[in-house]
């Protein structure tokens, strides 16, 4: 199989194009020739126009891409490689959703051939692959696991938006149904994974492994922003706090704020859904789950604290949200807590404006039917808040958001720089700054959850500054 891969006397196939599926076909199709499937023939025509929608390779590299783009499944009956990239989100109650999965089985299965191998990256609880996808392959083919066709299993461990860690400079994870199955896994795998495979014994274990790595960090995210709550009471700064704090070797580097996306947000539903199955009632998981899922509401409910307190009536206020999608310089909006905030603000009865230069404008008016805002058409509002840092926010500097605000007095912050020669003048400029800004009906509340802007210099300019 490898040796007539590399050979180019047979091809992979990939099973759907998103965030994960595009940049694995990219980099195989450098070195074999590769098949991109995606049922959606509307991203197929983007593609093959050299267009990238998930921004993740870029559209040069997809102008001259070499995949063989389609959405046509009997396609896939050119392959005897195939990996299958799909989502698996979960529902409304926070079961697990396998509808993608096995839609893309049950496709794979209608056009698979004798000899082939069929390799799973979605994030599944244990047992996902072998209990409900090989008997869907099985069916559909009317071909036999492990005597017909061989399976492994290899999560993905890409991270959307990240430029530093890509697929081929992060381990990858590699598990097969048999030790030949696993040898040539591995072999494929390693042509575009510079680092190298780690092979894991069963494919449960690769199942498990690739589980806990995001309820992990989900977990160490849901202490951060529980220390953000307990110091937001104690008027301490959290930011600050964590400054100090990881100044010690063994300091964890984590921070509180929106945990959403197809990923943390996601997965450790899927494995306190098997441990529940298993009869285990799941207690720290789900725990900074439930931090985690009402962080929307608590940024919300601060917004409006600190409107009410400068006296702005919410009912009918203008708010401006900086950023929409579910991390920072990234166009995936799926699962965005963003959207929570928002949701809680029009509760209250605030007009919510979002201002986001790299969210899918497609995938946000479906999902949510919100229209996005230009940001020079931001103006009159009552708070600004910045709730995913992409790079273009961190361009805007105080004066600029002034100007987003009704009218009122401001301090221009770089005058600080030039007045305030030696500390005794900086301290005056400063006094008389938050005199200038002390009637808090005046102010203008600036949400910043991640910190893009100076606490000090917002303060002393003559907004009303809050962060997680």
């Amino acid at each position: 199989m490898f040796e007539r891969l590399i050979n180019k006397q047979e091809k992979i196939s990939l099973v759907g194009l998103g965030y994960v599926g595009m940049p694995i076909a990219e980099a195989f199709s450098k070195k074999i020739d590769v098949i991109g499937f995606d049922v959606n023939p509307e991203k197929v025509k983007q593609y093959k126009s050299g267009i990238d929608p998930t921004k993740e390779v870029g559209d040069e590299v997809i102008k001259d891409s070499s995949v063989e783009f389609t959405s046509d499944e009997k396609k896939l009956r050119g392959a005897k490689f195939h990996i299958v990239a799909v989502p698996t989100p979960v529902r409304d109650d926070h079961t697990p959703d396998l509808n993608p999965i096995k839609s893309a089985s049950r496709t794979l299965g209608r056009n698979l051939t004798k000899g082939s191998i069929v390799v799973y990256e979605s994030t599944v609880y244990p047992g996902v692959t072998e209990e409900i996808c090989i008997p869907i392959l099985e069916e559909e083919s009317g071909l036999r696991c492990g005597v017909d066709f061989k399976v492994g299993y290899s999560p993905e461990r890409i991270n959307p938006g990240d430029k530093t860690h890509r697929l081929e400079n992060i381990i990858k994870v590699v598990a097969g149904q048999d030790r030949e199955t696993l040898d040539i896994i591995s072999s494929v795998y390693e042509l575009v994974v510079e680092v190298g495979v780690h092979q894991a014994p069963t494919i449960k274990v690769a199942e498990a492994a690739k589980v806990i790595e995001n309820s992990q960090r989900d977990i160490n995210i849901a202490f951060m922003n529980e220390l953000s709550i307990i110091f937001n009471k104690m008027d301490i700064d959290t930011k600050s706090v964590l400054e100090a704090a990881g100044t010690k070797w063994n300091f964890l580097n984590f921070s509180p704020g929106l945990v959403g996306g197809h990923c943390i947000g996601v997965d450790p539903y899927y494995l306190t859904y098997k441990a529940q199955q298993m009869g285990y009632h799941s207690q720290i998981i789900l725990s900074g789950r439930k931090i985690n899922d009402d962080m929307g509401k608590y940024v919300a409910e601060n917004t409006i604290k600190k409107m009410i307190k400068s006296n702005k009536q919410v009912k009918g206020s203008k708010v401006a949200v900086f950023g929409i999608t579910f991390k920072e310089n990234c166009p995936d909006v799926r699962n965005t807590k963003v959207v929570d905030v928002i949701n809680e603000l029009e509760d209250y009865g605030a007009e919510v404006t979002v201002v986001d230069p790299q969210a899918d404008k497609e995938d946000l008016a479906h999902e949510y039917g919100i229209q996005l805002t230009e940001p020079e058409d931001v103006t009159g509002m009552d708070a600004v808040i910045f709730a995913v840092p992409h790079d273009e926010f961190k361009l805007i500097s105080l004066t600029d958001l002034n100007s987003m605000f009704k009218e009122n007095n401001f301090v221009e912050p770089k005058i600080y720089n030039q007045v305030a020669t030696t500390s005794e003048t900086y301290n005056q400029v400063a006094t008389t700054s938050k005199i200038n800004s002390i009637n808090e009906n005046e102010g203008k509340v600036l949400i910043d959850l991640k910190g893009l802007f100076s606490k000090e210099e917002s303060e002393d300019a003559g907004f009303i500054y809050w962060r997680v």
